[in-house]
């Protein structure tokens, strides 16, 4: 199969910088041989392009980056005719995009030429990862600072899930990034969050120490599984309302998903938080989680900083109504 690629302008209308054109693809063309007539489209393809997994290359199919004879293709398992040209644009991934800057506004509660602090809000999500390749808290980190580009991660140092609210430190320099994972490693850095959690817990305070790993039986979910890594969760009742508990919840470790899985194996879930088997309730349609407070040792003065951030409205009105009259985060 003989084979030329070349750069290819996207079509008027389209933009350039979105990865579904084909600003930014490298094209092939071919003419189908003998041996490949009555050959599926996308067998042929694996013979234009090997680099590229089969499954991604029906991706293209289906996405309208692939031509027989000037016709857009949009069926796989299309059988070949000898003498045909095949046209295949290879756009990049979403992948390949995810780690580019991408202005929106962030919630920043404090910063200098070290660090921000921001109030991450519900939706967010912080990295990149299968599904969200771009709109996260990392692309826009890498709009706000010409830095980030230089840092991993873009100077992110620890994470909240998607809709989990509240408070987050990132870093701006490679020093002081090294600094605060130095600090949240040896457990020095303070995270505080409240939480509304289903049923009546009975303790009014409660260190909740489990190893956390994946779920052997969901691969999207953590749970407290043997040979897991160490977690610890200290937690406080602060007030019961029906069949919902108010908490104030502190992190020793940072386990992925920790205090969402350390109280739905106390038979606790949070309200809304249907991965752990919460249900909604007082309004509330994502998990009743808020990073309420955060402190550490600045990593380049050493002085002690301290932020608080308040309950976003959703969960302050859920809130108040297991705690008539308090709606703001304490």
């Amino acid at each position: 199969m003989g084979l030329s690629s070349g750069s290819l302008s996207p079509p008027a209308g389209l933009d350039p910088d979105d990865p579904e054109t084909e600003g930014e693809a490298e094209v092939r063309e071919a003419l189908v041989s003998r041996l490949q007539h009555a050959l599926r489209l996308d067998k042929a393809l694996v013979a234009l392009a090997p680099e590229f997994s089969r499954s991604w290359l029906q991706q293209l199919i289906e996405r309208g980056h692939v031509q027989l004879d000037s016709v857009v293709q949009d069926t796989a398992s299309r059988k070949l005719r000898a003498g045909q040209r095949i046209r295949l644009a290879l756009v990049p991934t979403a992948e390949s995009l995810a780690f580019r800057p991408e202005r929106m506004a962030l919630a920043i509660v404090f910063e200098d030429d070290h660090l921000l602090v921001v109030d991450k809000p519900a939706g967010l999500v912080v990295h990149p990862g299968a599904g969200h390749w771009s709109g996260t808290l990392l692309n826009g980190l890498l709009a706000h600072h010409a830095t980030a580009a230089t840092l991993p991660r873009a100077g992110i140092v620890h994470r909240l899930d998607k809709d989990t609210t509240g408070l987050m430190v990132v870093a701006k320099t490679l020093p002081a990034m090294t600094a605060l994972v130095r600090q949240i490693a040896a457990h020095e850095v303070r995270r505080v969050y409240l939480a509304l959690a289903q049923g009546k817990v009975p303790w009014a305070q409660a260190t909740i120490e489990a190893p956390i790993g994946r779920d052997p039986a969901a691969r999207l979910r953590m749970a407290v599984v043997a040979g897991g890594k160490a977690a610890r969760t200290d937690v406080e009742r602060l007030g019961v309302a029906g069949a919902i508990s108010a908490l104030r919840c502190r992190l020793h470790t940072g386990r992925t998903h920790q205090i969402r899985v350390h109280l739905s194996s106390r038979g606790h879930a949070l309200v809304a938080d249907t991965l752990y088997g919460g249900r909604p309730a007082l309004g509330l349609t994502r998990q009743a989680l808020h990073a309420t407070e955060l402190a550490f040792l600045h990593p380049a003065t050493g002085q002690a900083m301290a932020f608080s951030a308040a309950l976003p409205a959703d969960l302050a009105a859920a809130w108040a109504q297991v705690i008539p009259g308090v709606g703001l985060a304490t």
